[in-house]
């Protein structure tokens, strides 16, 4: 596998330094969020107030060190899209693969997702995240491509890196299915990407 790659974009250490910041700038946000709504209110009451949406199956390692950062009592609630289809290396358009979390109103919810490139898959799912009615919604990104390879406008309040436009894999991106596990984000060899679609 580590013979596959061409370089590495961003290091182990780095990813860690920056997923405990966003951390940081998360809770704090949430937090005063929270406090808001607390006027008047119990303590009790903000129970299940927090939810993290990862977005399968990119998100789930920078979501499972993300979560760990913040000291909030907090659910998540996954969901399944494909944009990605096989040895795609350009979004194909967003689809829904399950089923989206039915009791987001009034929460305050943050979508997390391993990539911010097109555009279309986070478009969709805060679309229909907004139609329950959440308190508010917050999208959080490991990485983010540039505006020029957007399709869809999207917001992410919260970035972990700006990158070039390049196809990296590593730490929950992959290739075909592979190399999520690389604890590095990774650009691929050329012969990596051919070999796996039989060229």
């Amino acid at each position: 596998m580590v013979r596959d790659v061409l370089s590495i974009l961003i290091d182990r250490e780095k990813i860690a330094g920056r997923v405990r910041a966003l951390g940081r700038e998360l809770a704090a946000d949430l937090e005063a969020e929270l406090r808001r709504d607390n006027a008047g209110r119990d303590a009790a009451e903000d129970a299940g107030r927090v939810v993290f949406v990862p977005i399968l199956t990119g998100a789930l390692i920078f979501t499972a060190d993300l979560v760990r950062e913040l000291p909030l009592k907090l659910s998540l609630r996954v969901v399944a899209v494909s944009s990605y289809p096989g040895t795609s290396v350009e979004s194909k358009g967003a689809k829904l693969a399950g089923e989206l979390p039915r009791d987001l109103a009034g929460k305050h919810v943050v979508v997390v997702d391993d990539i911010l490139d097109s555009g279309q898959t986070l478009g969709l799912v805060e679309d229909l995240i907004r139609m329950q009615k959440p308190a508010s919604v917050r999208v959080c990104v490991l990485l983010r491509k540039p505006e020029s390879v957007r399709k869809r406008a999207v917001e992410a309040r919260y970035v972990g890196f700006d990158i070039p436009n390049e196809f990296v894999v590593g730490y929950g991106l992959d290739f075909d299915g592979f190399y999520r596990n690389l604890p590095d984000i990774c650009v691929l060899k050329d012969e990596a990407i051919r070999g796996a679609r039989g060229q």
